[in-house]
């Protein structure tokens, strides 16, 4: 017997020798996150409305049973599609909608939906949809991943022990079943084993509530695996174009495509996660490096990126038309991989590049009544929402969109050691400890990002010093700051101004963004043009035009290179917030006609009416004097 399980431990590459030489390796410290979220929210307005909509017309709206239906065992004839991913994803929106907006009705859908879930795992362990036959294979180790996460995130937010006991019993399934079929888990699914290994995630989390080094050795050998040549080298790889990591596969949807952008980033969250647990720097860089490469070779003005679901190099060529364009799971992901180096660091990047994505493409992709999602969100063209998968009723970015949407509320103003940072702005109320522990609220009042104007109320149970901590965005170049009236100095753009002083109740901070209008240019060749304004990317949409989007229109900008941006009283009830900005026309005479007037409004209103209309971001600028 013993004999056996050392055999199966060194199948499984080695795991027990493995074991002791990872834990020899790297003795670094946990590591702490700067901030620590928000434990009560409470949003007003537009993003208040958003939040709202979303959850009562899309998480309350889904029939939580229909998603266990695939787990029954009488159902468990699988052998290729990912139904099991569903339940994951909209009940960790769930527990998250229920952090942000508790109630009684809710939590009765989360109790009930966990048991339910619980009540179709096997003796053995598993929870999922595969037939026994084609158990590890295509996107069974994936629907276990989101399995976990769902039990996981119940137990953080309630301590329920049979919820801890599933998930245990689930990873402890998956290491078994690996083991006894080769210990590999890179040569299992698609995508260099990227969906499977991204499973590291909920393995950290899970080492995290039980202190069972079993786990954290597992999360290990999935890196270790990483960097073998099966592997998607998520670490070796980390300062290569995540678009060209790999030759261009034969079948797009494979075992060798490495360029998968949801799947990658899942990984990458998960080895952030690793990270927090060993301290090792090696992982904390990988992560960094990653995403710096993300922003600059594929995100979009939006804020979001890939093409048929996978990273092509898109940021240069974002204003052409690009097939399936920004699929709503990898906003999400890039959201939250975002969010995740923001709570690790503090750095105000992280902070600018999440509100871009969230107020842009992530908003964007959600209808206006918060009920459905759009698969792909094109940046010229037209939102439709995305086709049903799998018999489920529903597509993955549906059941994935809000957990973007409520990723945000409680990284709005967060703690950290020194005080408070405030990263993100909306009217709303944030409960809050200081550093000294004592209750702290912090209040918004803005129209923000309509308005550039924030006013911030600080209620203390008494007077303490300690530091506020305000993003400015690295856009807003000329910034006003006061507190109670007084100018703060040394205000720059894409940096937190940092306040320290005694504070007590009834101090008012206020900041004044600039809010000018900003072309946006891009192109060598070919030239193309979009309007800025905040963080909001501006469109135009047939809704507003009588000729058509493919004039060919200049912006008339200042002497600084800003575009006058006058607020459209008139806008339709379904628009958020419209500009008139003037353009000169291609007049195809000899002499040029006079500026036009332009309608623009906010991309995530643009096509998103109770009318179908077609938007457009991007528009070309006209080629003149031979070329230039």
């Amino acid at each position: 017997m013993v004999l056996k399980k050392i055999l199966l431990c060194a199948v499984f590459a080695g795991a027990c020798l493995f074991c002791t030489r990872l834990s020899a390796q790297n003795k670094n410290s946990p590591v702490d996150n700067v901030l620590t979220p928000s434990p009560a929210v409470a949003l007003n307005g537009y993003l208040g409305n958003k939040l709202s909509a979303s959850l009562n017309n899309r998480i309350m709206a889904q029939d939580a049973d229909r998603l266990i239906e695939p787990f029954k065992l009488k159902n468990r004839t699988e052998t290729h599609l990912w139904q099991n991913e569903f339940w994951g994803k909209w009940f960790t929106s769930a527990v998250l909608a229920y952090k942000y907006q508790p109630s009684t009705e809710l939590k009765k859908v989360l109790d009930h939906s966990v048991s339910a879930l619980l009540a179709t795992q096997t003796p053995d362990g598993y929870i999922g949809n595969y037939a026994a036959g084609h158990r590890l294979e295509e996107w069974d180790i994936w629907g276990r991943k989101y399995c976990m996460l769902g039990l996981l995130s119940y137990y953080d937010l309630t301590g329920d022990k049979k919820s801890l006991s599933g998930a245990i019993r689930l990873a402890d399934n998956l290491i078994s079943e690996l083991i006894k079929k080769d210990g590999i888990i890179v040569t299992k699914g698609n995508f260099r084993g990227m969906a499977a290994s991204s499973v590291l995630e909920p393995i950290c989390l899970l080492y995290k509530a039980t202190h069972n080094q079993k786990y954290l050795d597992f999360a290990k050998e999935i890196v270790r695996q990483w960097e073998t040549p099966d592997g998607p080298q998520l670490i070796s790889k980390a300062n290569v174009n995540v678009g060209s990591r790999f030759p261009k596969p034969k079948n797009w949807y494979s075992p060798e495509q490495g360029q998968k952008a949801y799947e990658m980033m899942s990984c990458y969250e998960g080895l952030t996660e690793l990270y927090r647990l060993t301290g090792d720097e090696t992982y904390k860089k990988a992560v960094m490096d990653a995403w710096e490469n993300i922003r600059d070779t594929e995100i979009n003005i939006v804020g979001s990126g890939a093409s048929i679901e996978m990273w092509f190099g898109g940021n240069i060529l974002q204003d052409r038309p690009v097939t399936h364009y920004q699929e709503t799971c990898v906003t999400v992901t890039w959201l939250k991989l975002t969010e995740q180096l923001l709570r690790l660091t503090g750095d105000s990047k992280y902070a600018d590049e999440a509100e871009r994505t969230y107020y842009n493409a992530l908003l964007g992709s959600m209808s206006a009544d918060g009920a459905v999602w759009a698969k792909y969100t094109p940046l010229n063209g037209q939102r439709l929402p995305g086709s049903e998968q799998c018999g489920m009723g529903l597509n993955c970015c549906e059941a994935n969109g809000p957990r973007g949407l409520f990723n945000i509320p409680a990284y709005m103003v967060t703690s950290r050691k020194e005080g408070l940072q405030v990263n993100y702005f909306s009217d709303g109320v944030f409960k809050l400890k200081s550093p000294q522990g004592d209750s702290l609220v912090l209040t918004q009042h803005t129209a923000y990002p309509k308005s550039g104007t924030i006013e911030m109320d600080i209620s203390l149970q008494k007077p303490q010093e300690m530091e506020i901590f305000v993003r400015i965005p690295a856009w807003s170049k000329n910034t006003k700051l006061s507190v109670n009236g007084e100018i703060v100095n040394d205000v720059q753009a894409g940096r937190y101004t940092r306040i320290k002083r005694t504070w007590k109740t009834g101090d008012k901070i206020i900041v004044d963004f600039d809010m000018r209008g900003r072309v946006i240019e891009m192109g060598t060749t070919t030239r193309s043009a979009a309007i800025m304004r905040g963080p909001i990317v501006l469109a135009r949409d047939s809704r507003f035009e009588d000729a058509g989007l493919e004039a060919a229109l200049k912006p008339v900008t200042d002497v600084n290179g800003y575009i006058e941006l006058v607020e459209d009283l008139t806008k339709a009830d379904d628009v958020y917030m419209a500009f008139k900005a003037s353009f000169i026309p291609e007049s195809y005479t000899e002499s040029p006609g006079g500026p036009i007037s332009i309608t623009l409004c906010d991309y995530a209103s643009a096509g998103n009416g109770k009318q179908p209309s077609f938007y457009k971001v991007w528009g070309a600028l006209l080629v003149n004097k031979a070329g230039e």
